[in-house]
């Protein structure tokens, strides 16, 4: 099954419920039948080939019995997060976000029909995930097509506790972890990653009439949303982006010592993906922090070097032989 061609034979016609699925890839449509536990492996294989380079990259790092796990997550992030950004209508959105939503329920009844949910349903039993991990999910999503301002830093936090945390909770769960400490470390961390994209993308997020800035402070930096229509990086507004930069740093902070609460393998992803949101916001810093019209990126050596410690951590994990931590899993 490829993603190609999931959706062209009529056992995978739309849904007749809503065209919506039109405005996406053909084989994001919800097939007829379901297809076989095998081919749906493949599909979210496939789905992650053909996305993100960094998703391709991390999966170097991943032990070899989680693959395949991690993918059929990642398929199900990868879609949710399309729905909700990609179909360029908010009726639409909503309409196929409860679509994908009665998919979920379905997997955890037993009797979905996308590949997704299929090979989703066995990561779902092999590590017990609640439902409620996956649904919060789509909150986020679906408070995407409605709500398009935050009025204070509370707001944006709430906003992440269901658009970046979930994430950070299905991947503890896939190491065995389900603790209450390890998954608040995790949210320090998945938030501040969430808000150093949001400080990066800045420019992008506006023309998709979104701002991610705590209305309060454009109001205490006398920052008008003007100044951002306008690509206008003036002393103002590169003072409130040096605030919020320090803001998402201290969340980091507050996130890393949850890399000494995990295995080893799990510790060098944690790192290179925390330090990968540092280097975000390091590169905000090297321009002045004047990210409008100017999306600050990390270059290639600075990715590679990143890649190559990771590596590298890997590897004197993997020579040391050191036992996997089991304080806390399954708990």
């Amino acid at each position: 099954m490829t993603l190609t061609t999931a959706t062209t034979d009529s056992s995978a016609a739309l849904t007749p419920a809503t065209n919506g699925w039109s405005r996406l890839p053909a084989a994001y449509a919800i097939p007829n039948t379901a297809p076989s536990l095998e081919q749906s492996q493949e599909y979210c294989r496939q789905l992650a080939r053909t996305h993100y380079e960094n998703f391709s990259v991390a999966t170097w790092f991943l032990p070899k019995k989680l693959r395949q796990d991690f993918l059929n997550v990642y398929a199900y992030c990868r879609i949710s997060d399309d729905l909700g950004d990609e179909v360029g209508d908010a009726d639409a959105s909503l309409t196929l976000l409860d679509e994908w939503q009665q998919q979920l329920d379905a997997c955890y009844e037993g009797n979905p029909r996308h590949p997704v949910f299929v090979a989703l349903r066995e990561t779902v039993r092999k590590f017990k995930i609640p439902k409620h991990e996956f649904s919060d999910l789509l909150i986020a999503f679906r408070q995407d097509q409605t709500v398009a301002r935050f009025e204070t830093f509370n707001d944006v936090l709430a906003y992440c506790r269901y658009s970046a945390n979930p994430v950070g909770h299905l991947v503890l769960y896939l190491c065995g972890y389900s603790d209450a400490e390890r998954q608040q470390l995790s949210d320090y961390t998945c938030t501040a990653l969430q808000l150093a994209n949001f400080w990066q993308d800045v420019t992008i997020d506006y023309a998709k009439g979104r701002i991610y800035l705590p209305l309060e402070d454009l109001r205490h930096y006398s920052v008008t949303e003007e100044d951002i229509q306008q690509n206008r990086n003036a002393p103002a507004f590169c003072e409130m982006m040096k605030f919020e930069v320090e803001r998402a740093r201290e969340w980091f902070d507050h996130g890393l010592p949850l890399i000494g609460k995990v295995d080893k393998e799990l510790a060098v992803d944690l790192e290179l993906f925390s330090r990968g949101g540092q280097e975000i916001l390091n590169a905000i810093e090297r321009q002045n922090y004047a990210v409008l019209g100017r999306r600050p990126v990390i270059s290639k050596s600075r990715k590679l070097a990143l890649v190559a410690r990771a590596a590298l951590g890997k590897l004197r994990g993997a020579a040391s032989g050191s036992p996997r931590r089991e304080r806390g899993r399954r708990q």
